[in-house]
């Protein structure tokens, strides 16, 4: 019986955990109907329906929470000692998930991972880019990056980069069109590139200090983006200003395709850290990441 319903258990487990068929199925690679007909077996074996579904959802029925509240903890601890045993190899091997903003991929992750992979050639690393603030534990991810100021105290972090500064810069023919701005509040007489905020869904207000006052600016403009690299791009063509960390656009302020304007008033605050339960224990691969990604000023 158990080795009959093994793996319809953890295809239960996916769906009442994405309450979604498709994701599900994206998840353990499985086609959409392979996956309904695995757990229609397991419903009829136990005589329990264990998910409501509807057109437009899935959630599991008081039985199928319950199951699923009961297996939550056990597949953990199976996947716990399973990394264990690959612990006693003499190669560090294992997976780990990491959930970090395109920034930090791009700027810290992504150059680290390029040498660190090559040495430890059995350890994969998934990296999820999601600008959101992530549940880490609720999204099974080994770990996060945010920055310093944004990670939970319960968490324990580990600084992974250097100081950050944010700036204004828009393009030299913007600039000749329009007067540049000499204060923060001026922002609001010129066209800005705003970033939409995927947490609440609403518009980020730019954020400035100087000589101990701290302002905060709403800005408006023509374009708004979730992403980066296209609030970039816009200020390149001339679309406005835009306000973006200053290591992301160092080759086009250095080649002329950007300038820098608010300069006194773009201060450094502490960048990313990576995060991680105190709780949770770690398998020897991810304790070699976390101590190579340590951030050595």
């Amino acid at each position: 019986m158990l080795k009959e319903n093994f793996n319809d258990l953890i295809s239960f487990l996916v769906v009442a955990r994405e309450r979604s068929f498709t994701k599900a199925a994206a998840k353990l690679g499985v086609s959409q109907s392979a996956l309904s007909h695995s757990i229609r077996g397991l419903e009829e074996r136990l005589d329990i329906r264990l998910l409501t579904r509807t057109t437009r959802s899935v959630a599991p029925t008081e039985a199928g929470e319950k199951l699923a509240n009961s297996l939550e903890p056990r597949f953990r601890e199976i996947e716990s000692e399973l990394d264990a045993l690959r612990d006693m190899r003499d190669t560090p091997a294992g997976n780990i998930r990491i959930t970090a903003g395109e920034h930090a991929v791009d700027s810290v992750l992504w150059p680290f991972l390029k040498s660190f992979l090559t040495n430890y050639p059995d350890i994969n690393v998934e990296i999820v880019a999601d600008n959101s603030l992530t549940d880490i534990v609720n999204g099974r991810f080994d770990a996060g990056v945010r920055l310093g100021e944004q990670v939970a105290k319960d968490m324990v972090a580990v600084r992974i980069g250097p100081d950050m500064r944010m700036v204004v810069v828009g393009s030299p023919q913007y600039l000749q069109q329009h007067n540049s701005p000499s204060t923060p509040q001026e922002l609001q007489n010129h066209r800005c590139i705003n970033m939409r905020l995927p947490t609440r869904g609403g518009l980020y207000a730019w954020e400035f200090e100087k000589d101990g006052q701290e302002l905060r600016v709403r800005v408006d403009g023509q374009l708004t983006f979730n992403s980066l690299r296209q609030r970039i791009d816009a200020a390149v063509v001339g679309f406005g200003l835009a306000y973006v960390p200053e290591d992301s656009v160092q080759n086009e302020l250095a080649d002329g395709r950007l300038v820098q304007v608010l300069d006194a008033w773009c201060n450094t605050f502490p960048g990313y850290y990576l995060y991680y339960p105190s709780r949770k224990q770690h398998t020897t691969a991810f304790s070699l990441f976390v101590d190579a990604l340590r951030y050595q000023s």
